[in-house]
């Protein structure tokens, strides 16, 4: 269904639930991976939305949705008002040419019997975008040059003959032939070293800034999401711990969970000693639903230093702080009902 009146947002997510396991033949209820997670995310002016959190969390199964990879248990995802689980045959092949990935390995994606060439012809031939074989070249030279590549240097080899990052900015060249409207980039820049790092997040902030291109920056590493996100949202456990703008939170985080994780970046100072014992309490029992098929409580909860008893009772709403920074957690709650009285 399309909706009326003001337009579309190019993507919104509306109370997303992705479940696994349970079932009549289960004695296990069912794990939460994504819980009730909502998301709008307009066309203009493109942005860099980064997906924060631990392994585990729910940034790939959340990532696996976006691209149609897996259907919802419960909830919608549209795309310029229309459902991606009810697209026609032409609306699903305008949606694999406008929302495109980059993954974490490329070289999984790789076909290592084809040289990189194939790579850029199967686009090619699967969206019809070029007439000739000149105009085919043109478009792909012109992709590779985004991301500091030439073809005569790379399109002859076959994919073991390049490095991880060669690798990596062919990918984000192959998505960038599409012209799309948005880039799901899970993890892009976890297999590469700093100095390659830098170049992908700053050929994605140009590519935000000169082309229009949206992103989903899936990542567990807090610094480059500070370095080039316009706005985060931090999972924990499949839940919205917090959200809001991405300096913000890093700057001041409120939920007490991402206090934890802001807290547990290392300081640079060799006076300091680094705490490395790991403690981990039995969070998945958080993570199940009841039989009525609901999660009881807050996750956080086991680790929480400020836990109460509404705490386990239902795992609290996102509630308004400031502006769009919103936290899922109690603590907040009295101070916006004051907020509200002195209005």
């Amino acid at each position: 269904m399309t909706q009326t009146g003001t337009a579309a947002p190019l993507l919104q997510i509306r109370d997303a639930t992705m479940a696994f396991g349970g079932g009549f033949l289960s004695s296990q209820p069912p794990l939460v991976a994504l819980d009730s997670f909502s998301l709008d995310l307009h066309e203009s002016p493109a942005q860099i939305t980064t997906i924060a959190g631990e392994s585990g969390s729910g940034k790939t199964t959340l990532a696996n949705l976006v691209l149609g990879f897996v259907t919802p248990t419960q909830g919608q995802i549209l795309y310029k008002g229309i459902d991606i689980a009810q697209m026609d045959r032409r609306q699903r092949m305008t949606y694999r040419q406008e929302v495109q990935a980059i993954f974490q390995d490329p070289y999984e994606v790789f076909n290592p019997f084809f040289r990189i060439q194939h790579t850029f012809n199967l686009v090619m031939r699967h969206f019809a975008l070029a007439q000739d074989k000149a105009e085919r070249r043109e478009l792909i030279e012109d992709a590779l040059n985004v991301v500091g590549l030439r073809g005569d240097e790379i399109l002859e080899k076959y994919p073991h003959q390049l490095s991880g990052g060669q690798r990596q900015r062919v990918m984000v060249a192959r998505a960038y032939l599409l012209r799309p409207r948005l880039i799901v980039a899970d993890e892009p820049v976890s297999a590469v070293d700093a100095s390659l790092r830098a170049m992908i997040l700053d050929i994605m902030l140009r590519l935000r800034d000169e082309h229009g291109i949206s992103f989903l920056y899936i990542t567990h590493d807090l610094s480059t999401a500070y370095q080039i996100g316009d706005n985060m949202i931090v999972l924990f456990q499949g839940i919205t711990a917090e959200t809001g703008d991405t300096g913000r939170i890093i700057e001041n985080p409120q939920h007490p969970y991402v206090q934890e994780l802001i807290n547990s970046i290392p300081v640079p100072d060799p006076k300091v000693k680094w705490d490395t014992d790991i403690r981990l309490p039995a969070e998945e029992t958080m993570r199940m639903q009841d039989g009525e098929g609901t999660p009881r409580g807050c996750r956080f909860y086991p680790r929480c230093p400020h836990g109460m008893d509404v705490c386990l009772e239902k795992q609290p709403p996102l509630i308004a702080v400031e502006g769009d920074h919103a936290v899922a957690c109690y603590l907040y709650e009295d101070e916006v009902e004051e907020r509200v009285k002195r209005v």
